[in-house]
């Protein structure tokens, strides 16, 4: 146990056909959460050496591109910052942090491992969230129902999208990536996965929608569904599926693909990030027989002395922008389109700290 005071996260439930509408909604439910949780943003950017003026026109330049891609999904993104009070910019720099920060001068974290189990009939899988410990009050579960079904999952206030399921049984994982031509204003990683969730029934769908989706910044988005799972990497240079090959998928925060690891980032996330896969791999590569999405949380605890932090915990005197931790753990099980999330690492998650939503209940 890390003693850290994990706080309860809110869920927030959003319900109308009109993407607008469920925007002015979500806005309105978290608009304290979401102007603080901006702010906190907007110090990290100015941290980074990113400047308040790039900030505001990547965000627009991303909107734009969100609302050429999909555009009730900008739609939503314009409803929040109306129902929280802010500024459109401010809502879409928030959806597309993973891409302003890629312009950052400082070193990023090193965040999220993912596993999943792909052996048949026990398709499932979880994943840690590490991120900056100033946030760990800035994000939440959700509930989204709208005309073509419903999704829960967890977020940060004012984004879309991040790890979820929705009622058809498709669910997403999030991994972020580095390559040396990742540059912001296209669609954002964050906001792709809410797609996923918003518009895919099937495996096939949603590798079709991925594969498909205008990106100019790096990350992994794994689907997971009873019929099967696979990763999609996403990088400048394009798209490329990871299909699930023996008993089980895993991804930390670098390539494994061939094509884009040739211009990978390694100053940003090695050798944490190898160091973290290659403990999965041993562990996965013994005893690997996972009934449930629950079994799956030892093979993501880390402790001193296992040679890698699958559990982040800030260093000692670090500073703003260096201080990360793990802030969730979650589980999918898309068989039951159902979402377990405790908050904090796997090793300080018990019976008592799994909040459980159903997406299939929201319909």
């Amino acid at each position: 146990m890390s003693g850290f005071p994990h706080p309860s996260p809110a869920l927030i439930t959003v319900a109308a056909e009109s993407a607008g509408e469920r925007g002015v909604q979500r806005g309105k439910a978290c608009s304290p959460q979401l102007a603080s949780g901006w702010q906190t943003y907007a110090e990290l950017f100015s941290a980074g050496g990113i400047s308040a003026a790039r900030v505001e026109a990547e965000a627009l330049a991303s909107l734009a591109a969100v609302d050429a891609w999909l555009p009730d999904l900008a739609a939503e993104i314009r409803g929040t910052a109306a129902g929280a009070g802010l500024p459109e910019w401010q809502v879409a720099a928030l959806n597309a942090r993973t891409e302003i920060l890629s312009l950052s001068k400082t070193q990023l974290p090193g965040e999220c491992s993912t596993v999943i189990s792909t052996i048949p009939g026990r398709v499932f899988s979880a994943q840690t969230w590490d991120w900056h410990e100033e946030l760990a009050k800035a994000w939440h579960l959700q509930s989204v129902a709208h005309a073509d079904g419903a999704f829960v999952g967890m977020t940060e206030y004012g984004i879309l999208g991040k790890i979820g399921v929705n009622s058809h049984g498709v669910g997403v994982h999030l991994n972020v990536l580095g390559h040396s031509g990742d540059t912001p204003g296209a669609v954002p990683v964050h906001v792709a996965a809410a797609a996923v969730l918003y518009y895919a029934k099937t495996l096939e769908e949603a590798v079709d929608l991925l594969t498909a989706v205008p990106v100019t910044t790096s990350s992994s988005i794994s689907v997971v569904t009873a019929e099967g799972a696979c990763m999609v990497e996403l990088s400048p240079v394009g798209a490329q599926v990871i299909p699930a090959a023996g008993d089980y998928l895993l991804h930390t925060n670098h390539f494994l693909s061939p094509l884009p690891a040739a211009g990978e980032r390694t100053e940003l996330y090695q050798p944490d990030s190898g160091q973290r896969l290659d403990l999965l791999k041993r562990r996965c590569s013994g005893h690997f027989d996972p009934s449930d999405p629950l079994d799956l949380v030892p093979y993501l605890c880390s402790r001193p002395g296992d040679g890698a932090d699958l559990c982040c915990v800030p260093a000692a005197g670090a500073r703003f922008g260096d201080r990360w931790r793990t802030l969730a753990t979650a589980l999918i099980d898309p068989e039951t389109a159902r979402l377990s999330v405790s908050p904090g690492a796997p090793t300080e998650a018990g019976q008592e700290t799994w909040r459980v939503l159903s997406a299939q209940s929201q319909q």
